[in-house]
C-alpha cells in the first residue's frame, strides 16, 4: 500500500485548482539521467532521513521551498538566493526561493506547497514558472527558531528563464552554484554555533550556505549518491545572531 505523500505525488500527479488558477504537474517522466538519483530518493525518502527536526502534531506556519535543479555552464546547479542584511530573521543568509503558503495556494496537504514553491520563486527571483518541470516533493521538515512547517518540492529547470533579486529589501542577490562545487571536499565545512549545534555547511559563490538548506542539501547529495567524504571536523563558527 503507498503512502499518502506517494498517493499525493506520484509519479505523474496533477496537481491544481482553481484557487491560484495554475495547474502543476508533478512528473519525473523526461529528465536527464544524471537528475534520475534525484527522483528515486524522493518517491522513498523517510522525514527521519533529511533532518531530526521534524514538524508537531499541530501548529507551526506552512510554508514550501523550491529546489531547483538547472543545468549550467559547469554542468548541474542548484539556484539559491541569499537573503537581505536588513532582514529581522536570518539576515544575508542564502536559502532556497521560498515562503509561506497564501489562502490562495490551496491545500497544505495538496497542492498547496507546489504552487507556493513555485509562487514565491517567481516573486523572490523573477524566474518565470512555465519552465519549471516539478519531479518531486519531499516530506515536511521544520524549523524550530522560526515555526515554520517547510514542504521541500523539488524541480528541473527544463526552461531556464532571467533571474535576479526583485526587491532588493529582501533579497541581496539570487545566483546558481554548480553541483560539483557542492560536493568538492574542498568547499564543505562543519557549522558550531554557540549553543552547541552542530551542522553541514558549503563554502560557495562567496557565501557560508548553512542551516536548514545546508541540512537538505548535504541530504539530497548523500541519498543521491553523490556524496564525497569530507572532512567533518573542518569547523567554521557562527556567533549569536546567526
Amino acid at each position: 500500500m503507498r503512502s499518502a505523500r506517494e498517493q499525493r505525488y506520484g509519479e505523474e500527479a496533477d496537481v491544481r485548482g482553481a484557487a491560484s488558477g495554475r495547474e502543476v504537474t508533478v512528473t519525473a517522466e523526461g529528465l536527464p539521467e544524471w537528475l534520475s538519483p534525484v527522483a528515486r530518493a524522493a518517491a522513498t525518502i523517510e522525514p527521519r532521513q533529511l533532518s531530526r527536526f521534524l514538524p508537531p502534531e499541530s501548529g507551526g506556519r506552512q510554508s514550501a521551498v523550491l529546489i531547483l535543479f538547472g543545468h549550467g555552464p559547469r554542468g548541474p546547479e542548484l539556484l539559491l538566493m541569499e537573503r537581505a542584511g536588513t532582514l529581522r530573521s536570518h539576515a544575508g543568509q542564502p536559502s532556497f526561493p521560498g515562503g509561506a503558503l497564501d489562502p490562495e495556494d490551496g491545500d497544505p496537504d495538496g497542492p498547496g506547497p507546489v504552487r507556493a514553491a513555485l509562487r514565491e520563486a517567481e516573486e523572490e527571483t523573477g524566474l518565470d514558472p512555465s519552465g519549471v518541470q516539478v519531479f518531486g516533493v519531499l516530506p515536511r521538515l521544520y524549523i524550530p527558531v522560526s515555526g515554520f512547517v517547510v514542504t521541500p518540492v523539488l524541480g528541473w529547470w527544463r526552461r531556464p528563464s532571467p533571474v535576479g533579486a526583485v526587491d532588493q529589501a529582501e533579497t541581496a542577490r539570487v545566483f546558481t552554484v554548480p553541483v560539483a562545487d557542492l560536493t568538492d571536499p574542498a568547499h564543505r565545512v562543519t557549522t558550531r554555533h554557540p549553543s552547541g549545534h552542530t551542522g553541514p555547511a558549503f563554502l560557495v559563490e562567496n557565501a557560508l550556505v548553512w542551516g536548514f538548506t545546508a541540512g537538505v542539501i548535504d541530504r539530497l547529495l548523500h541519498y543521491a549518491g553523490w556524496e564525497i567524504p569530507w572532512d567533518r571536523d573542518k569547523a567554521v563558527p557562527l556567533d549569536w545572531r546567526s
